[in-house]
């Protein structure tokens, strides 16, 4: 007895809907689950790893020789 599926346009359309679901659903597990917060702190810093440090002696020096006056 053999068993033949024939497998139409409107199956693999839905069968890829349903893949792209549970891909969907495992990555908004794993982005907002609570062990990966830290690891995501540290990443969202990164644009800015590139950037100098600014050093504290020299905005002091500047905030007191700035005008208030308009």
């Amino acid at each position: 007895m053999t068993m033949f599926f024939e497998i139409s346009n409107g199956m693999i359309r839905g069968l890829g809907t349903v893949v792209v679901f549970i891909a969907f659903v495992g990555l908004t597990l794993w982005v907002f689950n609570g062990k990966r917060s830290p690891d995501f702190a540290e990443a969202r810093l990164l644009p800015f790893a590139d950037e100098p440090q600014p050093d504290d002696t020299h905005s002091q020096e500047t905030a007191t020789t700035r005008s208030t006056r308009p």
